[in-house]
């Protein structure tokens, strides 16, 4: 008895009409209109920024508002930009709080601890940690 093996061929001509083009492009201009207006419309205005100096809260600011805050009498510089928050000037010795990158999910935070300032994010956008572990 001869074991015949059987070829497949995988390359089956498929025959889309006119309508199924029409489909397949309605599909793909509406998945890239819902991708473009959740990347330029839906994380604005999605959080704030805390500003807390030895414990207690100096201030909130909105991340969606461009400006420029002087934290502890002008000790630390903070700017918020586009969304996002970094400090980008300390009168401290080992400026680590400059060096660190700008801030815009939740639970992200900034902090300087010559000058005791804590910056933190508060906004509905998750961070892309899970977890710290220590």
């Amino acid at each position: 008895m001869k074991l015949e093996l059987k070829k497949f061929h995988l390359k089956e001509k498929i025959d889309l009409q006119k309508k199924d083009w029409v489909l397949i492009s309605i599909i793909i201009f509406v998945a890239g209109l819902a991708f473009l207006l959740h990347h330029f419309i839906g994380g604005k205005g999605a959080g704030c920024v805390t500003v807390k100096v030895e414990g207690e809260i100096q201030g909130v600011y909105s991340l969606a508002e461009d400006q420029v805050i002087e934290i502890n009498d002008g000790t630390n510089i903070l700017e918020i930009r586009n969304g996002t928050a970094d400090v980008t000037g300390a009168d401290c010795p080992d400026k680590l709080c400059v060096n660190q990158k700008a801030i815009s999910k939740n639970g992200e935070s900034i902090i300087c601890l010559p000058n005791k300032v804590v910056v933190t994010v508060d906004s509905s956008e998750n961070s892309e940690f899970d977890a710290v572990a220590q």
